[in-house]
């Protein structure tokens, strides 16, 4: 299983990126991506999540309104639209998948990451 996730860069405030993350191997076992962030001296922290079926999404609140998460299932591959960026939006950005049986545990928890594609929002 891997998780490539791409399209990170330089871009200034109010600009927009767009992530890919595209999956390969066993993605049966894929119930739930997500997207997460970890910038400088901080705690990776939750981004966005969306459900492979029925396309169920989440979005945290510092980036509602601004991200949208969505999937494209024939491409194996989920995106994450970032528009009106703020310089706090500079990260690492990371891909994860969760199987169902992790899903219902409940916890949060991702089986399987990416490698991570850095953001830079310039003020």
């Amino acid at each position: 299983v891997q998780l490539q996730a791409s399209g990170g860069g330089l871009v200034q405030a109010g600009g927009s990126l767009r992530l890919s993350c595209a999956a390969s191997g066993h993605t049966f076992r894929f119930y739930r991506m997500g997207w997460f962030r970890q910038a400088p001296g901080n705690e990776r922290e939750f981004v966005a999540k969306i459900d492979w079926i029925g396309g169920s999404e989440y979005l945290a609140d510092s980036v509602k309104g601004r991200f949208t998460i969505s999937r494209d299932n024939a491409k194996n591959t989920v995106y994450l639209q970032m528009n009106s960026m703020k310089p706090e939006d500079t990260a690492v950005y990371y891909c994860a998948a969760a199987s169902l049986s992790t899903v219902e545990r409940g916890t949060g928890k991702y089986d399987y990451w990416g490698q991570g594609t850095l953001v830079t929002v310039s003020s």
